[in-house]
């Protein structure tokens, strides 16, 4: 073949080539349509494009003829340095080998040495750049001497190939992004995502924006995005807010109802987002939102339910808390804390809440209560007793509280919680109804055995046994009036003797002085001691100083203290200006035995009595509950 006519099929081999690439976008059909074309021009029938992988750690056989089945595609080549490949793509310029057997610089693979290969052509391929892609490798299985047309038109097929290799790799990637971004597209069916134009009109209406809005794709395409803006959005304009803040920002949120086709509404959470060219120019927007109404819903039931529950802790009395189950700290603390606890509800829901709530327990019961604690942690349900020391007044009180746990989806216990209230007050009042009671009873048997003693004695004594006996009785009967008066079980000891002493006289001053502090009595220390008034009282009306009009009375009480430290009430009896016949002196009487003997066993009391010339002195001294 003449010079004339290798050039014209050359020519041909390059247009041929560049016509196929025109027409086809996949890269492994223009590859190995090119190496069929170079295997032709240069007669070889042989050639294939080795592709740099692994970091430039291998060479990849991507394409080639004339090869058997399991190199092209799948053969792999070490990148060394005593390979010819190595060598042609690091020195960036074309090696011909005539006859590998005559070599003694490269090594040569074993599979191109199997198949025959003797003369080889390497034309390193470059990428628009300079980077390099791999080699041109075009084989003979004969000595072949490459001429300097042979090496230039292998230059210049090389130098065809790197862009069109970049061209094809750019669009496969292209295309994998597009078919990616398809792919999400059509499968994100929560997702509503569609895209508008420069004027905000639909142009693309994917899948997920179908399902969310109802509009198909033909329905869709075309209106403007408004559509999907309810009403009362349209009316402030905030189709055209959200577009003027992607055209200043980049991006505007999209937060709010939307309407569906058949009228409903639907809640997204969305972003739209500014699309523009390289030169910047604007191309339009990419819409994208979640439809989220139900979680939306939820959460405003679960708000709703959250502030009920809240409004119920912050008006219940009792408190009511919940607690981590992991660490026990409090999560919430509801105000009838503070009442509770004497402590404002900040102190304990930061911090170490556990260790400062646990300080507040008496000390013999801060171990039982933790321990409750701990059984409601592990699932139990729990309801007990414990005292508190109030921080605000140092008052000790009674707690009682049910606590229960809080299971998660699981069944696992994820929080414990609890519903405590203050028992002091009904605790004492228990206690006070058991006191009440015994003393009932026991008041009850002390009067049947005071009247049984009040009616011996006065029929002993003869004379009018019935005027005598009722008056003693009256007496009784203004003792447990008072009883009753000032709350069941104390008596004040001034109405005592006022009460007395107004059954009998309407004496008032200086004739009668009454005088001494507030003092209590309780119902157990009233009964004998308003009998032994009523007996001193009845002989001043008798024979001392309330008889006639020149006698005197004074009453006085002081309350003092023991060496222990004890308290006495020191009640003085002083009647003055009364002539007491001397042959009445020694005389003693039921009213001087009730005082001297009957205060002293039934009360503990101290007692003196003396009857003078000009009156009774008495003075009684009995501790004070």
């Amino acid at each position: 073949m003449s010079d004339l006519e290798q050039i014209l099929k050359r020519q041909r081999v390059l247009a041929d080539f560049g016509e196929f690439t025109l027409s086809s976008d996949d890269i492994d059909a223009v590859l190995t349509e090119a190496c069929r074309l170079v295997g032709e021009a240069l007669g070889t029938g042989r050639a294939k494009i080795l592709e740099i992988q692994n970091d430039g750690q291998c060479l990849f056989v991507r394409a080639g003829i004339g090869w058997a089945a399991g190199v092209v595609g799948h053969l792999r080549l070490p990148m060394n340095e005593y390979s010819s490949e190595t060598f042609a793509i690091s020195e960036s310029k074309p090696l011909f080998i005539r006859d590998i057997r005559e070599e003694p610089r490269f090594g040569v693979p074993p599979f191109m040495k199997e198949a025959g290969v003797i003369a080889l052509a390497n034309v390193p391929i470059r990428l628009p750049g300079g980077k390099a892609y791999g080699l041109l490798q075009v084989d003979a299985t004969e000595p072949r001497d490459f001429g300097p047309q042979d090496t230039e038109f292998l230059r210049t097929y090389a130098s065809i190939l790197g862009p069109v290799i970049d061209r094809l790799q750019t669009v496969r990637t292209l295309r994998f992004t597009e078919e990616r971004f398809r792919l999400v597209v059509e499968n994100a069916r929560d997702y509503a995502i569609f895209t508008t134009d420069a004027q905000d009109r639909i142009t693309d209406w994917y899948a997920g924006a179908e399902d969310v809005y109802g509009w198909s794709a033909e329905e869709a395409t075309g209106q403007p995005a408004a559509i999907i803006f309810t009403p009362e959005d349209l009316m402030v304009g905030q189709d055209a807010t959200e577009i003027g803040t992607a055209l200043r920002d980049g991006s505007a949120p999209n937060v709010r109802w939307h309407l569906r086709k058949d009228g409903t509404r639907v809640f997204i959470e969305g972003v739209t987002t500014t699309l523009r060219s390289g030169d910047g120019t604007l191309r339009g927007f990419l819409k994208i939102g979640q439809d989220v109404t139900e979680r939306r819903e939820a959460d405003e039931a679960l708000r709703e339910s959250e502030a009920r529950f809240r409004q119920f802790g912050e008006a219940s009395s009792d408190l009511l808390w919940i607690r981590n189950a992991g660490t026990l700290q409090f999560e919430y603390v509801s105000p009838a804390f503070e009442a509770i606890y004497g402590r404002s509800r900040e102190s304990v829901v930061t911090g170490d809440t556990l260790a400062r709530w646990a300080d507040l327990i008496h000390p013999e019961d801060r171990e039982g209560t933790l321990a409750a604690l701990r059984q409601v942690q592990g699932g139990m349900r729990v309801t007990h007793e414990f005292r508190i020391v109030r921080a605000s007044d140092g008052e000790m009180r009674w707690i009682e509280t049910s606590d229960f746990p809080l299971l998660d989806d699981e069944g696992r216990v994820h929080r414990i919680a609890g519903i405590a209230k203050d028992m002091t007050d009904q605790k004492a009042g228990a206690a006070r109804l058991t006191v009440l009671v015994d003393e009932l009873q026991h008041r009850s048997r002390n009067l049947l055995g005071v009247v049984a003693a009040v009616a011996s004695r006065t029929l002993d004594a003869g004379g009018s046994a019935t005027e005598t006996f009722e008056t003693r009785l009256k007496a009784l009967s203004r003792a447990q009036g008072l009883l009753s008066r000032f709350g069941s079980d104390t008596v004040e000891v001034g109405a005592l003797v006022r009460a007395e002493l107004a059954a009998h006289t309407d004496a008032d001053p200086p004739k009668v002085v009454v005088s001494g502090p507030d003092v209590h009595l309780t119902a157990r220390q009233v009964q004998n001691f308003a009998l032994a008034l009523h007996e001193l009282t009845t002989n001043a009306v008798k024979y001392g100083a309330l008889k006639g009009v020149d006698g005197e009375l004074a009453v006085d009480w002081t309350v003092q203290r023991d060496p222990k430290a004890r308290r006495w009430l020191c009640l003085t009896w002083t009647e003055s200006g009364v002539a007491v016949p001397p042959e009445t002196v020694t005389r003693r009487g039921y009213g001087r035995e009730l005082i001297e003997n009957a205060l002293s066993y039934a009360l503990q009391a101290r007692t003196t009595y003396e009857l003078g010339r000009d009156g009774v002195r008495c003075r009684i001294e009995l501790p004070l509950a």
